[in-house]
């Protein structure tokens, strides 16, 4: 994945296929028992906060805070930041939307990446643009590719505005651009997930950390009370006493290892706890139907992915039990 790469968006067609077939879709099937399409590692105990939250329900009967202005100033000062360059959102999407409808700029979008980028740049086409940015997903969804800190830098240099999604920064053990940095820097819109962080998809927080000047200009496109009450509370919990998931690498690693030995298998190398993969012979669909309804499995099928094929899949690392019944039940399908 390289800036070379990278393809305009200025005559993508608006769709929604990422939202339409994405990862952890385990609402459309019954009876899943091992989970390998999210990101996000499957065995978070949530057990703390569901019981923090229990005993906060008294805050579904009022309103939220219009921005969630407490959650920045405590993001702000984690992070070593004025508050005032912090902007909490409804979770990392609404943040790429926000951006995408904020800097009204000729965008470039290094492929294969996640689809919502591209389709948050088409929503907002047909503008006057001025000046040129590039999205930069780090790590990399889904090739789980990471660009180091200098190559950032270079890259931030080169544009007048690089969008940094680091939604996955706590799954690599590489070294990233600090929020520090990213505000020092002063043209970098830098994306965070509290859903990635802690492992709580259905409550959608994240965070834009920026220069005070680009986050001016995103604060004019917020909507009020797009965070909601037991969200914020909840962040403020986890942030106050959790700690960051840290996937097992080694064991992401290992099961690179085991992919790699099944015939008919291409897993491409990572840096983080999930892999792209690409098969022979069949579809990921195919593979994915298979999985699901003889071993109650679920992967996720990569195809939606701009850049990529139908035989395209991804899978993060879960335990070692359940990693190794995923490669039997592959090489049983591709080689029985």
């Amino acid at each position: 994945m390289s800036d070379s790469t990278s393809t305009s968006t200025g005559s993508t067609k608006y769709s929604l296929p990422m939202i339409k077939g994405h990862g952890d879709d385990i609402y459309q099937y019954a009876a899943i028992r091992m989970n390998f399409s999210s990101n996000i590692p499957m065995h978070t105990d949530l057990a703390a906060l569901q019981a923090h939250l229990a005993q906060r329900l008294d805050l579904i009967g009022h309103y939220p805070e219009p921005e969630a202005w407490s959650l920045e100033r405590l993001i702000a000062d984690r992070c070593g930041v004025d508050a005032r360059c912090v902007v909490v959102t409804n979770g990392a999407t609404e943040a790429i939307y926000l951006t995408a409808q904020t800097f009204a700029m000729h965008h470039r979008v290094s492929q294969p990446t996640f689809s919502e980028y591209a389709d948050a740049i088409a929503m907002y086409r047909g503008r006057p643009q001025q000046g040129r940015a590039l999205w930069l997903c780090n790590p990399n969804n889904p090739t789980g590719d990471v660009f180091d800190v200098e190559q950032v830098k270079t890259l931030a240099e080169r544009h007048d505005l690089l969008v940094l999604d680091q939604s996955y920064e706590h799954y690599t053990a590489e070294r990233l651009l600090t929020p520090k940095a990213a505000v020092a820097l002063g043209n970098v819109v830098q994306i965070h997930s509290l859903t990635k962080i802690y492992g709580v998809p259905g409550l959608r927080v994240g965070y834009i950390v920026t220069a005070p000047r680009l986050a001016r200009q995103l604060r004019r496109h917020l909507r009020p009370w797009s965070v909601n009450a037991l969200a914020i509370e909840a962040a403020h919990f986890l942030l106050e006493n959790a700690a960051p998931i840290r996937p097992d690498l080694n064991e992401a690693q290992r099961l690179y290892t085991r992919l790699s030995r099944v015939e008919g298998l291409t897993p491409q190398p990572t840096k983080t706890n999930f892999m792209l993969c690409q098969v022979a012979g069949h579809t990921a669909a195919q593979l994915k139907d298979y999985l699901m309804s003889r071993h109650a499995m679920l992967i996720r099928d990569a195809s939606n992915f701009r850049g990529l094929t139908p035989h395209h899949f991804r899978v993060a690392a879960q335990l070692p039990e359940e990693n190794d019944a995923l490669v039997a039940a592959i090489d049983n399908y591709l080689n029985p």
